[in-house]
């Protein structure tokens, strides 16, 4: 085992991420990363750090042959508390489903983003008595649609949940993985990464974006707009936002896998304790949404919801893992 391997393992063992070993050694992150990749090597001042962080010998790092029966025992995280070991087979499993789980979830959230579409448009035209339909029928076939969205949305996002109920342990529980397993996602990882920057800018672009064809169609009928034209601006922001957000859910999804397996970003050993609570915080928030949205028929109001949740759920990740440390 190299020492590229043996700063990964004796890593993950303590539940440290990236940041916090560098932090640890007086380091930056990528040079820590730059470490777990070969790229370089730490000079002696920081191997002897190593050395002392980690409760191992100079010796057991710098020499290759000395394997992992060398090494104390190490509890990782919890006295007591075990480490599942993931092969190579099964990580290429993970992430050919975490594809398919990408396409399908966010698919279904920009189905869900654009259920109202049909309802907010057909009323303001039967209103205005653009379309000879009558206004109560144009609600109802506008909630008929609406509903049926959100029910496939659901179906897939059930059916994914149903598919990747055999991976859920990769959130819950910590892990190792066999030898090349890092290796092989940090290359899927590096070749992704400029994918991944560019649909999130993208997918943001589009949603600060969406409110600007609708400020202009209520700017140009400021005076005799029958509500239809800001009817068609509310329809054209939801479609911009949906194909944003889409955006986003799918690259974060894609990228979220290939953490799981590292143990990185959100899925370090603290973090997943933390992420237990954010299917509560989700809830409420989908709650909060469709109450609003059904009570007020505010449909062309109440997306803001959504940019407001994912705002404050940084907020609350970060408290949640002040509270974990304590």
């Amino acid at each position: 085992m190299i020492l590229a391997d043996k700063i990964i393992e004796n890593r993950k063992k303590n539940g440290w991420s990236q940041e916090e070993l560098a932090e640890k050694l007086g380091v930056s992150r990528q040079s820590v990363s730059k470490w777990e990749c070969a790229q370089s090597m730490p000079d002696m001042k920081k191997i002897l750090q190593l050395s002392e962080v980690f409760g191992v010998s100079t010796d057991y790092l710098l020499r290759d042959e000395i394997e992992e029966n060398a090494l104390p025992e190490v509890i990782p995280v919890d006295e007591g508390e075990e480490i599942r070991m993931v092969s190579m087979e099964e990580a290429n499993r993970f992430l050919v489903h975490n594809e398919s789980a990408a396409r399908t979830i966010s698919t279904g959230v920009m189905l869900c983003i654009l259920s109202p579409v049909l309802l907010i448009i057909m009323g303001a035209f039967a209103e205005a008595g653009r379309v000879s339909i009558d206004e109560n029928v144009a609600g109802i076939g506008g909630v008929v649609v609406l509903l049926t969205m959100v029910a496939i949305a659901v179906a897939m996002f059930l059916m994914s949940g149903f598919k990747g109920k055999q991976y859920e342990y990769l959130e819950n529980e910590n892990i190792d993985t066999e030898y090349g397993v890092l290796g092989m996602v940090k290359e899927k990882r590096a070749a992704y990464s400029d994918t991944h920057t560019r649909l999130m800018i993208i997918g943001i672009m589009l949603c600060v974006i969406s409110a600007i064809p609708m400020l202009l169609i209520g700017a140009l009928h400021y005076h005799h707009d029958d509500g239809t034209a800001m009817a068609i601006g509310v329809g054209i922001l939801l479609a911009l936002c949906a194909v944003g957000v889409k955006m986003i859910v799918l690259t974060c999804i894609r990228q979220g896998g290939m953490d799981k397996l590292m143990e990185e970003g959100d899925y370090t050993r603290q973090n997943k304790r933390v992420s237990r609570y954010d299917g509560i915080y989700w809830a409420i928030a989908t709650a909060v949404y469709l109450a609003w949205s059904f009570i007020s028929q505010r449909w062309d109001v109440t997306w803001i919801v959504w940019p407001v949740a994912g705002v404050l759920f940084a907020a609350y990740r970060e408290i949640l893992k002040l509270v974990v440390k304590k």
